[in-house]
């Protein structure tokens, strides 16, 4: 991926948590940064589809705990299985 460089100003208490993350992580300081600036980008992202497309057909009721894990875990096996349901 080709990257471009820039100049950001920075807090010194913010520089320092961002070394001591990258040190902790093993990775570089700049990883840090270009993570940061990626989440903050998806942030303000506008989609044009909603984050859930699929629809579910439902009982007219709010579901137990029990139920929603049971679906969950079906929809999972069925994925994984390369099933899409």
């Amino acid at each position: 991926m080709s990257m471009k460089r820039t100049n950001v100003y920075a807090d010194p208490e913010d520089l320092a948590l961002i070394k001591e993350a990258a040190r902790r992580r093993g990775i570089s300081e700049a990883e840090i940064i270009r993570q940061g600036i990626h989440l903050a980008a998806m942030a303000s992202q506008v989609w044009d589809e909603p984050l859930f497309s699929r629809t579910f057909e439902g009982p007219g009721r709010t579901l137990t705990r029990a139920e929603v894990r049971d679906a969950v875990a079906d929809a999972a096996r069925g994925e994984a299985r390369g099933i899409a349901e």
